[in-house]
């Protein structure tokens, strides 16, 4: 109950009670009011600027999260730039020299994207730059990734053909060093056995028992198996493909027919001395496109070094040739 006050009215010589003016009244709560509502603001500015609202506290925590799995995803991104930067190094400087493919330029693996703006929808953001920026650094990893992809599809390609190529081949001696007397004759200027003048031996002479096996040098296609080629007698030619042929002359027999698929080591047929010959031996030659090539370079699938060395000395001897 609020208090009653009093004054002394020195007229009546009385107590009067004091009536307090409406307008007085409505003076005093309006000041009441505007300094409460300042002192409000001020509590409120102060406040927030020093104590977090439960939304603001969220928003804090959400944005720190957002923050830290930007980091994440940053680092994430660095460990497969580099992942994928070594194995284009090795793709470029070990796979694709092995098989004699051109390396990919780098200018191709890191190229970006032309034309339109792909980013224009981030632009206006606060985080904008730092937004387009990152989806640049995903884009050109996913073209990476994909030339790569393709890169290492044509190796494989490569590699099936060259295990092919290696297969094909004519790399190892036709007749085993077991079952040889000698290496009579190699490929280069020989006497003739016949007319003793100075020719050139297109091949290489392994003498021989009779009925000595003799092996397929490489996968192929018996092309030949006839005595249809003069000088040759009983002779047999494999295609090996990827321009490769092998021929093996004065055969005893055959062990093998025409148009049929052989692999290397397999026995095609027996030394002998059919045509032109002075004794029974082998008489074996190599074509590459079409062109008698020295054999003598083919044997590092069947000989030692030892082997080879002593099979160079033999071959490179001018003596007479036994066709």
């Amino acid at each position: 109950m609020s208090k009653v006050k009093y004054y002394y009215d020195k007229e009546s010589l009385s107590y009067r009670k004091i009536e307090r003016k409406k307008r007085t009244t409505f003076k005093y709560a309006t000041l009441f009011m505007l300094a409460a509502a300042f002192f409000a603001f001020i509590f409120v500015f102060i406040a927030s600027q020093y104590v977090e609202s439960p939304k603001e506290r969220a928003l804090k925590r959400e944005l720190q999260n957002a923050q830290l799995q930007f980091e994440l995803l940053n680092k994430k991104m660095e460990q497969a730039e580099a992942v994928l930067a070594n194995i284009a190094d090795r793709d470029n400087n070990i796979y694709r020299v092995y098989f004699e493919a051109n390396p990919i330029p780098e200018e191709q693996r890191r190229a970006g994207f032309g034309g339109i703006n792909r980013y224009k929808n981030l632009e206006g953001f606060d985080n904008s730059k730092l937004i387009i920026e990152s989806n640049k650094r995903l884009d050109i990893l996913q073209k990476q990734i994909v030339v790569q992809s393709k890169s290492l599809d044509e190796i494989a390609i490569l590699a099936k053909e060259k295990e092919s190529l290696l297969a094909a081949i004519p790399a190892i001696q036709p007749v085993s060093n077991e079952d040889l007397t000698r290496m009579a004759s190699g490929y280069g200027m020989r006497s003739d056995p016949f007319t003793k003048v100075r020719k050139m031996h297109w091949g290489m002479d392994f003498t021989a028992p009779r009925g000595t096996p003799i092996y397929a040098s490489g996968d192929g296609v018996v092309e030949r198996a006839d005595s249809n080629s003069s000088g040759y007698g009983k002779h047999i030619r494999i295609n090996h493909g990827y321009g490769y042929t092998s021929l093996y002359a004065h055969l005893y027999k055959y062990n093998v027919r025409k148009n049929q698929k052989v692999k290397r080591g397999d026995l095609i047929g027996f030394v002998g001395s059919t045509g032109r010959s002075e004794a029974p031996h082998l008489h074996y030659e190599i074509f590459k496109d079409g062109d008698r090539i020295n054999p003598i370079n083919f044997y590092y699938g069947s000989l030692t070094a030892e082997e080879f060395n002593k099979l160079l000395e033999h071959a490179s001897l001018e003596n007479q040739s036994l066709d």
